[in-house]
């Protein structure tokens, strides 16, 4: 277990007197990477060690969920945090992890050598690796529930109330990033799709105007012919009509589909 004496990052945390320099330190380190265009990544591996920094714990880990609301591991301070995230996943039982997904709430055991334990294999594990408790934190932003951190402990004192609502705090920096991320990409994507409706629909103003000049039709008429062909040959309108555009295409082709049933 990481040494908890007065030196170490944990044991400043505990003492009052570097616990707010220390906390504060570490949010604004976390907080500079939500820059634009971050590395989600780094985030994720930052907030993990952060864990260890801030908390009495051993080792870290975040699993995210798949939009087939599937967890998936994307960040470990140590194999056995794989390993015991790997048994929850595809063990029957599950565990603390797959329960806190589920309901979106803090789930843990304190003590994983006491009778009765819900989850008996994920517990022998842990045991096994060395660990007393396993605590589960989500990610979640009001109803969005988007992956669990789980801290693994070796000692013989569990977390205390302050320590968990620091996890939760930790927990909740990456999930806004996370989050934030989505927001510009679907933001970014929404603005890429609407900048090329209004490309196509140029293209298609200027394909019409090919066809109503060479053929000396109306534009309502030039745009049926520019439909039909393109739903006859099973090409997108934007393609038919760049093509008319660049002249890469003979508009006697096109306005004939007009005469003509579909093939």
């Amino acid at each position: 277990m990481a040494s908890m004496d007065d030196e170490s990052p944990t044991g400043a945390f505990r003492n009052a007197a570097g616990a707010e320099a220390l906390l504060a330190q570490r949010l604004v380190s976390l907080a500079d990477t939500l820059v634009d265009d971050y590395d989600v990544a780094d985030l994720l591996d930052r907030l993990v060690h952060t864990c260890l920094e801030l908390l009495p714990v051993d080792q870290a880990g975040l699993m995210l969920l798949t939009p087939a609301h599937e967890l998936r591991l994307v960040s470990s301070s140590h194999p056995n945090v794989r390993q015991l995230e790997r048994l929850q996943l595809e063990h029957p039982e599950g565990g603390p992890s797959v329960e806190c997904a589920d309901k979106g709430e803090p789930v843990g055991i304190e003590d994983v050598g006491a009778p009765g334990s819900r989850w008996p294999v994920l517990a022998a594990a842990a045991a096994a690796g060395g660990y007393r408790s396993v605590y589960a934190v989500p990610m979640r932003l009001r109803e969005e529930i988007i992956g669990v951190l789980t801290l693994l402990v070796s000692g013989d004192r569990p977390l205390s109330a302050n320590e968990r609502r620091l996890a939760r705090a930790l927990a909740d920096v990456a999930t806004i990033g996370i989050l934030q991320q989505r927001s510009l990409h679907r933001a970014s994507l929404l603005a890429e799709q609407l900048q090329t409706a209004l490309n196509s629909r140029i293209v298609i103003e200027q394909a019409k105007g090919v066809l109503a000049e060479h053929g000396g039709v109306d534009m309502d008429t030039a745009y049926a012919a520019l439909r039909t062909f393109s739903r006859n040959s099973n090409l997108k309108l934007s393609d038919v009509a760049r093509s008319l555009a660049a002249r890469r295409r003979d508009p006697d082709e096109v306005l004939r589909s007009l005469r003509r049933p579909p093939s």
